[in-house]
Parts: structure tokens; C-alpha cells; sequence
């Protein structure tokens, strides 16, 4: 596009957005109309061609009804997550590469209006007195924003976009796992042993966790907690989503993810899925785990599985009065196998490990390694079924392994 174009482009936008209050209160049809209308109207004072004619069609509907010009990038399925660092400076992320983007906002204030609007569909408040807060888009995308003063160079969103209905089929098709371990990993959700996926930033667990939950039985009942709504359990019938409520203005009123847990023991759960734990919900998730609702899921962020064992304990100690010896063994009635998720740098993600925790006679965590990626052994599936030291699950729901 040459500078003439691009200026007159601009030009339009500007004159559009002047009167966008006016037109904020429109239907849709009537608003497609209007800007058709008034796209005409430009058309006789400027040479508009159609495909510039079109563009603007839909930049000027996104700036009124949807994210202005970021709406481009949520509806690219190929970008992964968009950083906003300020108005001046889009980056994007693509088949796990990292650009900048040759847009961006007119002003800081178009920018703040996009952040309103985000923040208002969730119910959520962000401004300089609270100037953090995490959201969703509608297509389940998580947001992350955070305000001035706070973010020195201006408004800065973190959008991490999510894969819609990948398998556990698609994963293994694409290398994350090979296709005897996926026998496992269905085996383990449908027998019901109570899992624990760890992992870095951008490792792939909330993908991972929505994948497992395709062999959840239609028959259950399944209760999600999260701090900002992200699985998507399509194939769960009986589902029930709880999501967190920040503090009103006057500090009050907020719901945490502790007071979600035990909320969802009143609610006759089949299963538990808790979205990530990060703090004292830990205890809760524990017992929750511990009561009778087997085949339960969460996630955490580490680097290895000791550190998330490690992480788990402290989240624990730092959360009550309970001494490490009493938390260590809470975890190992709690989590049956932790799976643990990395990302190469290639950007690809793999199963990296899953460890069965048991407990040693003096009380420590103690780890059985039953899949490791980068070690060379038997992946058959019935090999790896052998490793588990607790196969009481596997045989209560008929899945012996053969020897």
C-alpha cells in the first residue's frame, strides 16, 4: 500500500471515529449500512478500490463492535498470542516465531477504549487504582493487562490464544507424544487416577488439560474452577463453570479460587478440574482430591516435576498451619502422577515426563519414573502400564495390563 493510500485510509478512519459514540448504540445491520453509507460518501470525494473499499468496510465495523485493529489477529487461527507493549509497539507470535506488527494504534486512547471493552464483557475492572487484571475474549482466548503507572511505557495487553478442539490424536499426530503413550493417557483419565500437569510458560497445559477431558465419561459430572475461564470441555454434558470475582471498588466482595473449591464439594462433582493453582487453594484442592472425587485434574507452572513438587509443598506450608510432614502426605493421597509439559526451542511441545508420586518411610516424596522423552526404552503401552506401582485403579475399571 503506497503512503497516499495508507494517509487516505487513515484519513477515513479518523473522520469515522469522531462520530463512534453516535454509532455505538446501532444494531448491527444498521450499522453495516451506515458504514457502507458512509464508505460511499468517501468514495466520491476519494478513489476507494474495492479491495480498499472492502478493508474498510470491516476495519471501521471491528472499531465500533469488536477490538479495533487487533481484530485482525484474533481471527488469524496461525498467531498464537499478540503483545500490546503500548500503542506504538504490536508483536506477534507465529509458528512459534516473534514479530513485530506493522500496525498499530492511532493513539494511547483508542488503545484504553480496547481495553474497556474487554474488560467490561467479563465483568471486570482496570484502572490506575487497580491497574492489573486478567480477562478472556469471547473464543476463550486469556488476557492479561496491566496499566499505568504500573506498566511505565503505556497500556500493555498479553493475549494467549488457545487451539479450539485439538485431540489427543491431533497431539500425538503432531509429535508431542507417540501413540502408545496416548493409550496411556487415556487409560489413566478413564480409570480415574488424579492427575497433576506441570509446566513453563506457553508449555501447553491448558491445551493438554482440555484435550485429557475428551475421556471424561458423558455419565459424570464435572465442576471447573479458574481464576479466568479458559477450558473448553465441549464433549462434558453435565458441566458446571466457576470462575473467580476480583474486589469491588471499596476492596470487597471478592470470591477466590479456596472459596470456589469448597463450594464445589456442595455440588455433587464427579470430578474437580482447577484451572492452576498458585497459592493457598492448594489445601483446598488437597482435600478435595482426597474425598472421594477420583480422576480430579490441576496444573502449575515449573520447570521440572521436583520443582513443582517443591512449589506445592511451600503453596502449602506458607497457606496454613500444617507442618511439612502432613503436607507432604496430603500430596501423595492427593496427586497419583504428575505430568510434566515442555516447549523446545523450535517451539514445540512435548510430554516431557510423568512421575508416580509415593511416599518413602521417612515421609519424604519420593518419584517413579514411568515415561521420560528423551530416554530410550520399551514405550509399549503395556510396558508403561508396569511401571505404575498403584495399578488399583487400572483394575477396578477392567484395565489390567497384560504381562
Amino acid at each position: 500500500m503506497t503512503e497516499d493510500i495508507e494517509k487516505r485510509r487513515l484519513d477515513i478512519q479518523k473522520k469515522f471515529r469522531e462520530k463512534i459514540d453516535e454509532y455505538s448504540s446501532l444494531m448491527d445491520e444498521e450499522l453495516k449500512n451506515l458504514i457502507e453509507q458512509f464508505l460511499w460518501e468517501e468514495r466520491e470525494k476519494y478513489y476507494l478500490s474495492l479491495a480498499l473499499f472492502i478493508q474498510l468496510n470491516n476495519e471501521l465495523f471491528d472499531m465500533v463492535r469488536r477490538l479495533d485493529i487487533l481484530q485482525e489477529l484474533i481471527d488469524d487461527d496461525e498467531i498464537t498470542e499478540i503483545m500490546i507493549n503500548s500503542s506504538q509497539h504490536i508483536f506477534i507470535e507465529k509458528n512459534s516465531q516473534i514479530f513485530l506488527w506493522d500496525k498499530k494504534f492511532s493513539s494511547s486512547e483508542i488503545l484504553e477504549d480496547v481495553i474497556q471493552r474487554i474488560v467490561a464483557k467479563v465483568n471486570r475492572i482496570v484502572n490506575e487504582t487497580t491497574p492489573i487484571v486478567d480477562a478472556r475474549l469471547d473464543n476463550g482466548s486469556r488476557v492479561n493487562i496491566v496499566l499505568p503507572p504500573v506498566a511505565l511505557d503505556g497500556a500493555t495487553i498479553t493475549i494467549r490464544k488457545f487451539k479450539e478442539g485439538i485431540s489427543l490424536s491431533q497431539m500425538s499426530s503432531q509429535g508431542m507424544f507417540g501413540k502408545e503413550l496416548e493409550g496411556l493417557l487415556r487409560k489413566l483419565v478413564e480409570a480415574k487416577y488424579n492427575l497433576f500437569i506441570s509446566g513453563g510458560t506457553g508449555s501447553g497445559k491448558t491445551t493438554f488439560l482440555n484435550a485429557l477431558s475428551e475421556c471424561i465419561s458423558e455419565q459424570e459430572r464435572v465442576i471447573t474452577i479458574e481464576d479466568s475461564a479458559e477450558l473448553q470441555l465441549h464433549q462434558v454434558k453435565n458441566l458446571v463453570r466457576l470462575e473467580t470475582r476480583n474486589a469491588n471498588l471499596s476492596g470487597k466482595n471478592a470470591i477466590g479460587m479456596d472459596e470456589l473449591i469448597k463450594t464445589a464439594l456442595r455440588m455433587r462433582p464427579d470430578r474437580i478440574i482447577v484451572g492452576e493453582v498458585r497459592s493457598k487453594e492448594v489445601l483446598s484442592m488437597f482435600q478435595a482430591m482426597n474425598t472421594g472425587h477420583d480422576g480430579s485434574m490441576s496444573t502449575g507452572h515449573a520447570n521440572s516435576p521436583t520443582d513443582m513438587i517443591s512449589r506445592l509443598e511451600a503453596m502449602a506450608v506458607m497457606s496454613g498451619d500444617m507442618p511439612l510432614l502432613a503436607v507432604r502426605s496430603q500430596i501423595v493421597s492427593a496427586i497419583d502422577l504428575l505430568i510434566h509439559l515442555e516447549r523446545d526451542r523450535q517451539g514445540k511441545r512435548k510430554v516431557s515426563e510423568i512421575m508416580e508420586l509415593y511416599k518413602k518411610e521417612n515421609g519424604e516424596i519420593s518419584l517413579n519414573l514411568i515415561y521420560q522423552e528423551s530416554r530410550d526404552f520399551d514405550e509399549k503401552q503395556n510396558c508403561l502400564e508396569e511401571r505404575i506401582l498403584q495399578k488399583e485403579k487400572l483394575q477396578r475399571y477392567c484395565f489390567t495390563p497384560s504381562i
